[in-house]
């Protein structure tokens, strides 16, 4: 937003410039008088001209339409030059289209420069500025050689003709006494507020008032020159250096046009950039949409410095780079975590630092619930603490102080005996740490720090009793010695004077002498607090000795009831002997036309009940995991502070911590506390008049910690072991009661507890050991909380002395491949009388003198043989074997002969190759074989032992070979050979490949009955029979009787089939399938044969028969019966049919025909119906039926067959 501001360019005298708006970006406007008459406009533009890039030789212009009454007259000119040359700059007018054209024929390259265009009437001035680039024809080497040369010699200004406000250190002039540094003005327009007072803090600049009024107008007049360029600015983010070592600052910034310029500064000094990080130059400017960020990188002492981001000549942002000299004394060491404990990053500076930066995975942290920030009292000890870590908090962490910065991996390892799918509770112990003595090392750099610091002190005061005594000071500068004022006025305890410099003109006359005609006050009043009952005082001075007046709220004071009035020379002042809250108000001192005024405040420091107090001051003791809470009273006031502290530390409100504060009482409450929270509470009152405190303590009691390592071995023979600790840090809260010692034998996994000792002995002697076996021992601390976390040996302690087994026999290689070799081996000779518990092998390659162990110690290899799979093929290699006993391993064997890690040769052989393969028409076709051979073979494919066309693909690869036809047809069905022939052997091997499709249907289907009780069924061929020597055919059959079609005969290789039982007096339907190694075809009906159709007479020449009839329906004498046969086993069931005419006999097994089953056998002799099994499968159990059918009727049974396992 462009704020209204006076100017003095531009208006004449008794004028005003007021700065306004325009409707079209890019114009500024000045407004001459404050209220325009009515019916009266300043100028404005309509049409602005607009930027123009055109090649040399070519007409150039501008075109402009401006507004205002009376008419505006328009005027043109350029910054770096004049116009006034006609030849060159023409200005017209057209009355007609109110446009104004500013024209240059013949465009030289000289002529590229910024134009401004000026409409000016009796109220007013409108301004708008356009940009002409010329792009020269042709290249002329002379110009061009000199230009580099101007850019190499010389400096970027002076090539670019663009300077900075902020002068280099080389061209800045010597610095007055006095004179405020340009750095310090563009610093503060570019800062917050709240850093205003740490930039004056630096500059050593007091006086306040005069800086914000300075500044305020130095601001209005920095925004209108930004509103020529910018339409906003936002997000000004300082300098600071990132966690991959590069620093950066950003700013938002919305450019007016595009293609202005953008410079960059460093101390008053243009610096080249690029557009990206990581190209040659070390500084870069990348834009993202509206953001620009200036980075860079290769960071070094000499970076720190003022840098300044201009757009053309107007800066948009400056920033600080400070760097300060700090190092790392400690750095940040890798952390191994358990999930959902704490972890912690601590380092060492070797000075003072307030703050560091810490990054997690290139992400800046911040205090809060899952991180704390920790800093020592001294400001030499960092401390990160990341809480209930998780799998995913695993990643690089960095601390970076300055330029200087350390990192270190979190390793988190996942809690394996974690019930599954639930939360593991959280871990009370924090795991890292530098493992250092932290506390020791910073208070030797702090010892050092103060000696460095009395050494430059002693230099000082040696360097100014050498110089000359200065003369007596003239003057009373602005900027004093740089102090970081307090935040609050000062509290009078005892007398006190008030002092507030008045506005001065501005650093031009910081060092003019004193000298007035006129009285004037030279140190006036400012506001104070005072304690009841305490004196004050209040104190003016005058350049020279006049008399003044006092005055409290208006009215005038005199000496007396408790207040005195004194005059020293130039100096007055006003005491009040006893402060009540009737003092309080604001007091001005008046001496002729000048005065000076300060207000008194009168109160109390804050105060605690007795009461509460000593109920305060009782420790809190609670148990890990549960919450502490702090509570304190206190009479309700006015700008009262509340702070609660930690060991010193100031409490923040987050994380684990709730800070809750009311008006008559605050309150502190820890939640799911842990050990390390033990320490002393205190709460702070403040108010301007004073601070009050009270100290309280948290105890939180837990489980100690392990007792404190190494273990360490007092004594061992061959029968006792003694051990011996020391107590642990950290004991819980509570005292140790006893500790638990536990044993394990080495090879072995079960721990067996040996006893409890007392707290007050740290060392323990075990007598049941066994001469040569080694024993890890755990030492576990026991407080009323619960035990401790063990304390284990490092290493495994030997009863008695060390007993090594001799060497075994060398090893001998049995079989080697390009994966594997085996090796065998004898055991040693002497095994000194302990026993052998395992082997170490071990192996060496060839031309290196490493032996490299194949299995650790404590995972012996408990047979004498071993196969080694850990080799590269090719590599030649031998092998040593060592014995393993309880004392540790023995002597190495002999190395083994030298062996190369390849197949041995061998003969091809085919590997479960598959001899008959069914490819669908049309689709690709692949026979893949695999095989052994060494050396690898040669590969050749034949197709009925010849060779395969071009087309056909062959893909070898090591033991597969592939035969690929893209898109197989019926005459690619023949058998194929493979032959693999090495220096050893050949072999070759025959695959049938048949390719084809599914059958079509036979042709017409014929019936004819030539015999009573049979059918002969004939058919047409399918056309594919003759393409298909394996396609055969399928008979079904459907009568009227069982409505149920069935296959009656399969695998028919001929035309014709005959049916027999064929009954008088029943319909039948046939189908016929042609079948092939694809399926099926569509079937084949035949016509319907039925009652007394195509039958064959019976003649009975001549002869009546008189004889009885024995025609009767089936009948079932003897049925079937349940079987629960063992799987494998054989199985025979019988039935008794009988019947006239003979009936037919079918066998169903879950209504399933199964006659024609060859996995049955099946016989009828007269009426006594079998079926045979020879090994009974799971698939056999199931329901058997029999059916018995004649012309009479249907008879049947059936039983269920159970198959045992």
């Amino acid at each position: 937003m462009i704020r209204k501001s006076k100017v003095t360019d531009g208006t004449a005298a008794g004028q005003v410039g007021i700065k306004k708006k325009s409707k079209v970006p890019g114009v500024m406007i000045t407004q001459f008088i404050e209220t325009l008459p009515e019916g009266k406009s300043h100028p404005d533009f309509t049409r602005k001209p607009i930027a123009l890039t055109i090649q040399e030789g070519k007409f150039a212009f501008f075109k402009a339409i401006v507004i205002g009454d009376p008419t505006p007259t328009v005027t043109w000119s350029r910054n770096n030059g004049d116009v006034s040359d006609t030849s060159r700059y023409q200005s017209k007018y057209d009355s007609l289209s109110n446009e104004h054209t500013f024209e240059m024929p013949n465009v030289a390259p000289d002529q590229a420069d910024t134009y401004k265009c000026f409409a000016t009437n009796e109220y007013g001035q409108a301004t708008v500025t356009v940009v002409l680039n010329v792009i020269e024809v042709g290249f002329k080497k002379n110009k061009a050689q000199k230009q580099a040369a101007d850019a190499i010699e010389g400096d970027f200004k002076s090539v670019l003709k663009r300077k900075s406000k902020v002068q280099p250190k080389s061209e800045q002039p010597e610095k007055k006494e006095g004179e405020i540094d340009p750095k310090f003005w563009e610093l503060l327009i570019s800062a917050d507020k709240k850093d205003y007072e740490g930039i004056c803090a630096e500059f050593g600049v007091t006086d306040y008032r005069w800086m914000l009024k300075k500044l305020n107008e130095m601001k209005k007049e920095r925004e209108e020159e930004q509103a020529q360029f910018v339409k906003s600015l936002s997000n000004l983010r300082p300098i600071q250096v990132n966690a991959d070592g590069t620093a950066s600052f950003e700013i938002d910034m919305d450019l007016i046009e595009q293609s202005s310029s953008i410079f960059l500064y460093k101390d008053g000094e243009m610096i080249p950039y690029t557009k990206e990080l990581g190209d040659k130059l070390k500084h870069s400017l990348k834009k993202t949409g509206k953001k620009y960020i200036f980075s860079m990188r290769d960071l070094m002492p000499e970076d720190a410095g003022l840098y300044q981001l201009d757009v053309e000549d107007v800066n948009m942002f400056s920033t600080d780079f400070k760097i300060p000299m700090v190092d790392f004394l400690v750095k940040i060491q890798e952390v191994k975590a358990k999930e959902r404990e704490d972890a912690v990053f601590e380092c060492v500076l070797s000075n003072p630092f307030a703050k560091i930066l810490w990054f997690g995975k290139n992400v800046p942290l911040e205090q809060g619930d899952k991180y704390d920030i920790e800093v020592s009292e001294d400001k030499l000890i960092h401390r990160l603490v990341v809480k209930d870590c998780m799998v995913a908090d695993k990643g690089i962490y960095c601390a970076c102080a300055g330029i200087k910065s350390c990192s270190a991996w979190l390793v988190i390892e996942a809690d394996k005996d974690a019930p599954k799918g639930k939360k593991t509770a959280r871990k009370t112990t924090r795991a890292g740490g530098s493992g250092q003595d932290l506390q020791k090392i910073a208070q030797e750099q702090q010892a050092k720090l103060e000696k460095e610091k009395e050494e430059r002190k002693e230099q000082m005061k040696a360097s100014e009793e050498a110089a000359p005594p200065p003369a007596a000071p003239t003057d009373t500068p602005v900027v004093a010695a740089a102090s970081k004022p307090s935040s609050h006025p000062p509290v009078v305890e005892a007398p006190t004077t008030g002092h507030s410099p008045e506005e001065t003109s501005g650093s031009e006359m910081l060092n003019q002498p004193l000298a007035y005609a006129e009285p004037e006050i030279t140190s006036g009043l400012s506001d104070i607090y005072a304690l009841r009952g305490k004196s004050a005082e209040l104190q003016v001075k005058m350049n020279i000795d006049s008399d003044g007046t006092w005055f409290k709220d208006g009215k005038q004071l005199n000496s007396g009831a408790g207040m005195t009035i004194t005059k020293d020379g130039n100096s007055h002042e006003l005491r009040i002997q006893s402060c009540s809250d009737e003092s309080s108000g604001v007091y001005q001192f008046t001496s002729g036309e000048h005065s000076t005024q300060g207000k008194v405040t009168v109160g109390d420091v804050p105060e605690f009940d007795p009461d509460d107090l000593h109920k305060f001051s009782k420790p809190v003791i609670v148990r890990v995991g549960q919450n502490a809470a702090f509570k304190m009273p206190f009479p309700p006031q006015e700008s009262l502070e509340v702070n609660w502290f930690k060991d010193g530390t100031k409490l923040k409100d987050g994380g684990g911590v709730k800070i809750v504060r009311e008006r008559n009482h605050s309150r502190l409450l820890f939640r799911d506390c842990l050990r390390i929270d033990t320490g002393e509470i205190k709460i702070q009152l403040k108010n301007p008049f004073g601070a009050i405190e009270a100290t309280s303590k948290l105890i939180v009691l837990d489980r100690p910690g392990p007792p404190e390592g190494p273990v360490k071995t007092v004594e061992t023979t061959s029968s006792i072991i003694e051990i011996k600790w020391d107590p642990p840090k950290d004991d819980g809260g509570s005292a140790v009661t006893n500790y638990t010692i536990e044993r394990q034998q080495t090879g072995q996994s079960l721990w067996t507890k040996l006893g409890d000792v007392s707290a007050d002995k740290t060392s323990f002697r075990d007598r049941n050991v066994t001469h040569g076996k080694k024993y890890n021992y755990r030492i576990y601390a026991e407080n009323p909380e619960g035990i401790s976390d063990a304390l284990e040996t490092a290493e495994s302690i030997l009863a008695g002395i060390m007993i090594l087994a001799g060497p075994p026999g060398a090893p001998t290689v049995v079989s080697a491949s390009k994966t594997c070799i085996n090796l065998t081996w004898t055991p040693p000779e002497d095994d000194k009388g302990v026993p052998i518990i395992g082997y170490q092998v071990e192996k060496r390659k060839k031309d290196t003198n490493e032996w490299m162990p194949l299995n650790a110690v404590n995972e012996p290899i408990e047979d004498i043989k071993y196969a080694v799979k850990d080799i590269t093929e090719g590599s030649e290699y031998e092998f040593r074997v060592t014995a393993i006993n309880e004392s540790g391993s023995g002597d190495p064997s002999p190395p083994s002969e030298m062996v190369c890690a390849k197949n041995p040769n061998m003969r091809p052989c085919f590997k479960d190759p598959e001899d008959f393969i069914v490819v669908r028409a049309g689709n690709s076709a692949r026979v893949k074989i695999c095989f052994e051979a060494e050396p690898p073979p040669q590969i050749t494919w034949l197709k009925d032992d010849e060779k395969i066309s071009a087309w056909i693909n062959i893909i070898n690869t090591e033991g597969t070979s592939q035969l690929v036809i893209p898109n197989s047809k019926r005459s690619d069905s023949a058998i194929y050979t493979i032959k693999a022939k090495n220096s050893v052997g050949e072999a070759s091997f025959d695959i049938e490949l048949r390719v084809t499709d599914e059958p079509k249907v036979p042709g017409p289907v014929e019936l004819e009955q030539t015999v009573h009780g049979k059918l002969v069924i004939s058919w047409a061929p399918s056309p594919d029979q003759e393409l298909d020597d394996r396609l055969h055919y399928m008979v079904s059959q459907h009568d009227s009787l069982n409505r149920v079609w069935k296959t009656i005969a399969d695998r028919l290789f001929t035309n014709t089939y005959t049916a027999s039982n064929i009954l008088s007096g029943t319909e039948y339907h046939f189908r016929i399938y042609a079948k092939n190694d694809m399926g099926l075809s569509d079937p084949s009906p035949s016509p319907t044969w039925g009652t007394n159709i195509n039958k064959v007479p019976v003649t009975s020449n001549g002869i009546i028969s008189t004889e009885v009839s024995f025609e009767r329906p089936p009948s079932i004498l003897v049925p079937l019966k349940v079987h629960t046969p063992p799987k494998g086993y054989q199985l025979f069931m019988t039935c008794a049919v009988r019947g006239y005419p003979a009936p037919t006999v079918s066998w169903y097994l879950n209504d399933i025909c199964i006659n024609s089953d060859n996995n049955y056998y099946i016989t009828n002799s007269f009426g006594v119906c079998s079926l045979y099994i020879l090994q009974v499968r799971s698939k056999d159990s199931g329901e058997y039926k029999v059916v018995a059918v004649n012309s009479f009727g249907k008879a049947e049974c059936s039983a269920k067959i159970f198959v045992r396992d």
